[in-house]
């Protein structure tokens, strides 16, 4: 079997049942892959399809509330986001601003600003609960992609929390 949506075409299905469809999305000077995908095609709404259709064509958006949710947490100095930039100052040392987009003197919003939106996963078999429904996977390197903030939203587009993982 297969399910038909406009912006994604004809997903046709594994013989598990499962679903999967990926592109490649330009953000800006960005290459951002893009992975739909879920185990059952059974629990895949179409509105979950026209959600994720939403996400990534408001993807300028999606990552600006990302961006800002993760800029709403380096204030606090046990959050991940936090973390995260206090590994890549001292991974990269004195060479840190040469790979920082933009130098304002606040070293994390600068780290922020310059980490590049690597992927975007849709879990459509999601929609609705209280799982993620999409994962966004931020790295400073993209070919160095060890060390990378992951940010999970809910279906509605709401940051549901931003952890790192490498």
């Amino acid at each position: 079997m297969a399910i038909e949506h406009d912006y994604f075409g004809l997903l046709a299905t594994g013989p598990d049942g499962s679903i999967f469809w990926s592109e490649t999305v330009d953000l800006g000077d960005q290459a951002v892959t893009v992975d739909l995908t879920a185990p059952d095609q059974d629990d895949v709404s179409p509105d979950a399809l026209d959600i994720a259709a939403a996400l990534i064509s408001g993807l300028e958006d999606v990552d600006a509330t990302a961006r800002r949710s993760m800029l709403a947490e380096i204030d606090d100095r046990t959050s991940e986001v936090t973390e995260y930039v206090l590994q890549q100052q001292e991974a990269y040392g004195d060479d840190l601003p040469d790979v920082l987009v933009d130098v304002s003197g606040d070293v994390a919003v600068d780290i922020i600003r310059a980490l590049r939106l690597v992927s975007m996963t849709i879990l459509a078999d999601e929609h609705g609960g209280s799982e993620p429904f999409a994962v966004l996977e931020y790295a400073l390197d993209a070919d160095e992609a060890d060390e990378v903030l992951l940010v999970n939203l809910a279906s509605d587009g709401a940051v549901q929390s931003v952890m790192s993982a490498d």
